[in-house]
């Protein structure tokens, strides 16, 4: 029989899938920003955060709210390949795929761009662009400049902020939505709100606020690190629960519990 913790463990493996997007204030604020900034005139826009703040799945989530609107389209995986990236973009731009052993001329793609302004906003959404080398970001920006493909570029921010300072971005990007880690409010509403999402009632009433405080503090409400740490407490309840059922409660959350999901995964030092 399968526990009762299975489909809770499950609820937290880390996905970028739309079925996953969880509405919180700060998401909302977010996905509005960067929905009125691919309305305005801009040749390209940042969302920049920390990973694990959502970058990706704002992405998704705005590609599926509105590919049936706009001529936009989701670029997830980065490709470092410049051959492989012009083949999508050429196809994304003509409706049809490059012939086999043919090389797209940059300059030829950059003409014929520009000879679709006013004709088409073609909107592209770069993820993890950090990948990107210069010389492509470059031709990217070369693009961009065509007014014809308006390019959204995700980036990874670093301790030092320094991809940020990078030449490639520094004068290129008109306008930055930044995604943050969330406060204590939004990690209990995230929590709560993907376990509800799957009929989870009974597991979401037993976490409670002094719950939630200690894995704010644990993961400092970075959603990854969240996603990390909630779905090895509920691996630990699952393997007591099959084995052991007598050392868990229920109902009761247990500190121990999270604490020592925190140990597995290095967020505690004994």
């Amino acid at each position: 029989m399968e526990s009762r913790y299975n489909p809770a463990k499950n609820v937290f493996i880390d996905s970028i899938d739309i079925d996953d997007y969880i509405k919180l204030d700060s998401s909302l604020h977010a996905y509005d920003q960067l929905l009125h900034s691919i309305e305005k005139p801009l040749k390209m826009i940042l969302v920049f955060g920390r990973p694990g703040t959502g970058k990706s799945i704002l992405l998704n989530h705005l590609y599926q709210k509105q590919k049936y609107q706009k001529d936009i389209h989701y670029f997830e995986t980065p490709m470092t390949n410049e051959k492989e990236f012009y083949q999508k973009l050429f196809k994304v731009i003509t409706g049809e795929e490059l012939p086999p052993h043919t090389q797209v001329n940059f300059s030829t793609l950059v003409e014929y761009c520009r000879t679709l302004r006013g004709k088409r906003d073609i909107i592209i959404l770069l993820d993890e662009a950090q990948m990107y080398s210069k010389e492509m970001m470059e031709r990217i920006r070369l693009l961009s400049d065509t007014r014809s493909i308006k390019f959204v570029v995700s980036l990874h921010k670093t301790e030092n902020e320094d991809l940020i300072a990078k030449e490639h971005f520094q004068s290129r990007i008109w306008e930055v939505v930044e995604l943050k880690n969330g406060n204590r409010s939004d990690i209990q509403n995230y929590i709560h709100k993907k376990l509800l999402k799957k009929n989870l009632f009974e597991i979401a009433n037993v976490i409670q606020k002094s719950h939630i405080r200690l894995i704010c503090k644990l993961t400092k409400g970075n959603y990854r690190e969240t996603n990390k740490l909630l779905f090895t407490i509920f691996e630990l309840y699952e393997y007591y629960d099959r084995n052991d059922p007598s050392k868990i409660n229920h109902n009761r959350f247990s500190n121990k519990i999270i604490e020592m999901a925190a140990l597995k995964l290095g967020y505690l030092h004994v």
